[in-house]
């Protein structure tokens, strides 16, 4: 029988009514009239209502190969430090995104230190948001979603290098994607001016400068880690660069800018 995960914050994040999610995903993912292929993105994950047009902008720019890799933060600290969904399939109100197995076995293999792990993906939030927008732009994609809930340097790396390597076997290539806020609860100047440096390093497929300016300008942006591994992987794939596509916070929404979350979309080519 096989194993489904469902959803966990439906309902909160995006709606649970799937005439409701289906209305919602018609407006926020807008499919560019000729994608690009691209080895990576950047989209955030709060509520769709704040960030989910700038996600949906995002990914309607790209070409969504058969398979994509989710990465995201630990926010409810639960399971391994390194955890791949163990199940076969996700369920959302948009749709059924079967899980691609055999990319999570290879990279367990080329990195031990991945654990195929469902505590560390029970409750959290910011990969599940991501499915029904991948599924309004590809609805047979598979998904390969990865929480990582270690900061350090060295692990990073070697999950991003592990990731290249299994990327690297496929054709086509799978899309990696990073699941990230940026400044949380700063005044909008104050949040953008902090971001901006860290993007040009984003955006430059620099690892240790993204770490560099987070620490320097202490920037609250919860998926710095998923991102440094994907940059080490993109930059063992040849990757060229990033491009921003967005750029917004909450405040855009609420009207009130004293303190607001940032988000950012960006594509690596």
């Amino acid at each position: 029988m096989a194993a489904i995960r469902y959803p966990a914050v439906a309902g909160a994040f995006y709606p649970a009514d799937p005439r409701r999610v289906a209305a919602m995903l018609s407006e926020l993912v807008v499919p560019a009239p000729d994608p690009v292929p691209a080895a990576g993105v950047m989209v955030p994950h709060a509520g769709w209502i704040f960030s989910g047009r700038c996600a949906g902008a995002t990914i309607g720019k790209v070409a969504v190969p058969p398979t994509v890799v989710l990465l995201g933060p630990n926010h409810t600290g639960m399971g391994a430090p390194l955890a791949a969904a163990p199940e076969d399939a996700w369920m959302t109100p948009a749709g059924k995104a079967n899980i691609d197995r055999a990319f999570l076995a290879d990279l367990v293999r080329h990195d031990p230190e991945v654990s195929l792990d469902a505590a560390a993906h029970r409750r959290e939030h910011c990969l599940e948001v991501e499915v029904p927008l991948l599924l309004a732009r590809r609805p047979d994609v598979r998904i390969a979603p990865i929480v990582v809930g270690t900061h350090d340097p060295g692990a990073l790396e070697r999950l991003g290098r592990a990731l290249a390597a299994v990327v690297a076997e496929r054709e086509p290539r799978p899309l990696l994607l990073v699941s990230s806020d940026m400044t949380h609860y700063e005044p909008a100047e104050v949040a953008r001016a902090r971001d901006l440096p860290v993007l040009e390093r984003l955006a430059a497929c620099d690892p240790d400068g993204v770490l560099a300016e987070v620490a320097r300008r202490g920037v609250t942006m919860c998926g710095v880690a998923p991102a440094v591994a994907v940059l080490h992987a993109l930059r063992d794939l040849g990757c060229a660069g990033g491009e921003l596509v967005c750029y917004t916070h909450s405040g855009e929404v609420t009207g009130d800018d004293r303190e607001v979350v940032a988000y950012a979309g960006m594509i690596f080519r």
